[in-house]
């Protein structure tokens, strides 16, 4: 599972410079929990990433994603143009938290889809 987890979050740390992101790298690291709830069961699995965890992780994701472009209003541009963040290169580091915003999102939805299917509450 860590060698999973380790590629999932490198996909999410490289969406901003080659094909795949936020979304690829988000499944990945949900079917990480998803293979350990196969080997492990489920009780030891969720005290480590609980149903609370995941709805919280969802949100954060959507925080982060609405918070980037929210920060490029405020700064006097259009909503998500990351050309007027402050730093060397503004549009590689907007991109950089949108993507991370996106794979926290879809990690949670995910983790919290397969707990319902599950039955788990």
């Amino acid at each position: 599972m860590p060698f999973v987890q380790i590629f999932g979050l490198y996909v999410i740390m490289h969406g901003h410079s080659s094909p795949g992101g936020g979304f690829q790298g988000g499944v990945i690291l949900a079917s990480s929990v998803m293979l350990l709830v196969l080997c492990d069961g489920l009780e030891p699995v969720q005290r480590r990433f609980s149903v609370a965890m995941a709805t919280a992780a969802t949100s954060t994701g959507v925080l982060l994603y609405a918070g980037v472009g929210v920060l490029s209003l405020l700064l006097g541009a259009n909503y998500l143009d990351y050309g007027i963040l402050p730093g060397a290169e503004p549009r590689s580091l907007g991109m950089l938290v949108i993507e991370v915003g996106v794979g926290i999102t879809v990690t949670g939805a995910l983790v919290s889809i397969f707990y319902d299917l599950l039955g788990f509450e």
